[in-house]
């Protein structure tokens, strides 16, 4: 199992937010809490595979809106804000020198990685901030032959539809309700207390990587047989990030 992660930017003050208010964010914080991040992964099995750091891009540690992987492809993405697109090159020569075959979504199309929930073969794809209708069409034209049944979801309320949703491994879908559009498009959904606490990642053997801001959550997940992992990402989530979009997971390629 790999994971691709991708060192902050010293500029990553300067990253983009649109839901939420600017905050002072500490760099050298950061830099701390997203090694504490990959330690949490590598502890979990994970390997750790580095992409090439891009210091003129503010927002390039956020490293899933760069893809969106299913099996053996990697549809590399183009980004919805402009000043992103740069991101994509030294992901897709990692990705690449990993084996997988690539797709890429190309203009008028805008699809980010942190739009995407795989569950199973049924991918939803966020619709309406930094996904386009182009984006997700080109995305189900991708996906569709290899056996995915993609979901466009409306998005109005968050970022990223994994700002809004993410899944347990058994494919509940977890969110904070007053973030989600619309909750009838899951077939189960279970709110969570907290906002953080709507972001998990899938280590393995019911280990649930997730935000230490979200204890209420972390608690419910425990209650219902899950084991939290939790981690300090406080810098990040000033910049409207997760546990999700600091890394890519990989599946192995036999």
């Amino acid at each position: 199992m790999k994971a691709l992660v991708r060192r902050p930017s010293a500029r990553l003050a300067e990253g983009l937010v649109t839901h939420i208010d600017r905050r002072p964010v500490d760099v050298d914080l950061a830099q701390r809490q997203w090694q504490g991040y990959v330690a949490a992964i590598e502890q979990a099995g994970w390997k750790p595979v580095e992409v090439a750091p891009e210091q003129d891009c503010p927002d390039s540690v956020f490293v899933e809106d760069t893809m969106v992987v299913f099996d053996r492809t990697a549809v590399i993405a183009r980004p919805g804000a402009e000043s992103r697109r740069p991101e994509t090159e030294a992901a897709e020569k990692t990705v690449a020198g990993l084996g997988y075959s690539l797709v890429h979504i190309e203009e008028p199309g805008t699809l980010d990685g942190g739009d995407v929930l795989k569950i199973g073969s049924t991918v939803y794809v966020g619709r309406g901030g930094r996904t386009n209708a182009d984006g997700l069409r080109q995305l189900r034209a991708a996906l569709t032959p290899l056996g995915a049944t993609v979901v466009g979801v409306p998005l109005t309320k968050v970022l990223h539809l994994k700002s809004a949703v993410t899944a347990l491994p058994d494919g509940t879908v977890i969110g904070y309700a007053p973030n989600v559009d619309d909750v009838s498009v899951f077939d189960r959904f279970l709110p969570v207390p907290e906002e953080a606490g709507s972001h998990v990642v899938l280590l393995g053997d019911d280990r649930l990587l997730m935000a230490s801001s979200a204890p209420r959550s972390a608690e419910l997940f425990s209650d219902l047989g899950w084991m939290p992992v939790p981690v300090d990402i406080g810098e990040f989530e000033k910049l409207e990030g997760c546990v999700t979009c600091l890394s890519v997971r990989l599946r192995a390629i036999d």
